[in-house]
């Protein structure tokens, strides 16, 4: 399954919420350096989708707030 994920890196407050038209708002408490940002947000995913975190994979928007991930609940 493909979700769009906007993320909200350095947050005081993390979690995670579906919006109404079924995309994710992710708050997520790193800063979005080096990638801590994207890493806690596979980790976070994984937890909310409860998959493993090999199972989460962001396909596009390395680099932006607004991005593409790939999850396989199998």
């Amino acid at each position: 399954m493909e979700i769009s994920v906007s993320v909200i890196p350095n947050a005081k407050s993390k979690g995670i919420e579906k919006l109404s038209d079924g995309k994710y708002k992710a708050r997520v408490d790193a800063p979005a350096e080096g990638g801590r940002a994207n890493a806690r947000l596979v980790e976070m995913l994984a937890e909310y989708f409860n998959v493993r975190r090999t199972n989460v994979r962001i396909i596009s928007g390395m680099k932006n707030k607004n991005k593409t991930v790939s999850i396989d609940t199998n």
